[in-house]
């Protein structure tokens, strides 16, 4: 199975597009939206904003991997600043812990995986605890003083901005950690102790940018979340 590594500009393209969806989606709902509760768009928004959130993540993880563009320092940017605008995140923590995943995925040193329980709300609380740190609750904690300052509702930055990004984080840690790496193990997750999402492309762009394709993703990990469905066509014709 051969790698579908960033070719060309496409990268850091495609990059700048999930940033600015989510960014510009972002600012709309705080500040220009005539939305309400009553109204069952504003719960669609809500969703799509969740799911350009894991378009923000997935993007800083693929600069982790050195897929957005072909420069190291374009992908230190982009994934810095992917990450810090996710949830205030470190992106030097988050490298050093991903490739710890990688090294090891659901072994004793893999700093995603759970060895005390397989139940997905305990072991979410676990990933949260690791992940969590107290510089990044500050920064979250000054992200949203600042918006208050600058005249947004209180209820559109608890609506669009906080909710999305929670949606967003279990969205991520449902399809990218649990469902692919929960055991027991099957002889088709070998040797990446990863399963795949069914294939289905749609269905694996809406859940999480073909971040399901989890197996493929190990096995190639050079490859952009983008083209991801190439391998799973690829490995589906083996």
């Amino acid at each position: 199975m051969r790698s579908h590594g960033a070719q060309g500009p496409w990268g850091v393209l495609i990059a700048l597009v999930v940033l600015g969806a989510w960014l510009g989606h972002l600012v709309w709902l705080l500040v220009g939206a005539e939305l309400s509760f009553a109204s069952p768009l504003t719960y669609l928004h809500i969703a799509v904003q969740a799911w350009l959130c894991t378009g923000l993540f997935i993007t800083g993880h693929d600069a982790m991997h050195g897929t957005v563009g072909r420069p190291r320092w374009v992908n230190q940017a982009v994934g810095t600043v992917a990450c810090f605008l996710f949830a205030g995140l470190s992106y030097r923590r988050l490298v050093v812990n991903h490739h710890a995943h990688h090294t090891d995925p659901t072994g004793p040193d893999d700093p995603d995986f759970s060895t005390r329980t397989q139940s997905f709300w305990p072991w979410f609380a676990t990933f949260m605890r690791r992940y969590t740190t107290w510089p990044q609750i500050l920064v979250m904690a000054v992200k949203f003083n600042l918006l208050l300052l600058l005249g947004v509702g209180q209820w559109r930055i608890l609506a669009f901005w906080v909710l999305p990004a929670v949606l967003g984080t279990v969205q991520l840690f449902y399809f990218g950690t649990f469902v692919p790496h929960r055991r027991p193990d099957t002889p088709d997750m070998a040797p990446h102790h990863a399963r795949s999402l069914p294939r289905n492309h749609l269905w694996a762009l809406l859940s999480c940018f073909f971040f399901g394709y989890h197996w493929e993703h190990h096995q190639s990990p050079s490859t952009p979340w983008w083209r991801l469905w190439r391998m799973r066509d690829e490995r589906a014709r083996l």
